[in-house]
């Protein structure tokens, strides 16, 4: 199961919904509303869903304050609690994909961003 952060902003689309067996692929947008290729990133945040209810409650509590720090850039936002991972796209922004990870890891300390070498 997967559980979608809300967003506390009107710019990017609210929701908290649970997708049964939806495979990520099909629900992450590939294009703006222009028509633009997005960037994403993907991190690791171990232990999530091992904390206490207080604690997951705060992190996502900082880290949905942070997107809407972020809400010109950030589309999308899946947090996969079982496997403790944080799915985000964004648009195409010189130095975003950095920035951003660099951020969430200021709230959350041991998130890993995931990345392929190139």
């Amino acid at each position: 199961m997967t559980k979608t952060a809300p967003i506390n902003n009107s710019t990017i689309k609210q929701s908290i919904k649970i997708y049964p067996n939806e495979p990520l692929w099909k629900r992450v947008p590939t294009h703006d509303e222009q028509g633009a290729l997005l960037a994403d990133f993907m991190m690791l945040i171990p232990g999530l869903n091992k904390s206490s209810h207080i604690d997951f409650l705060n992190t996502i509590d900082s880290l949905n304050k942070l997107f809407t720090q972020y809400n010109k850039h950030v589309v999308f936002i899946d947090l996969n609690v079982k496997l403790n991972l944080l799915w985000v796209s964004v648009k195409s922004h010189p130095g975003i994909c950095l920035e951003l990870p660099t951020m969430i890891k200021n709230i959350v300390p041991n998130a890993i961003l995931v990345a392929n070498k190139t």
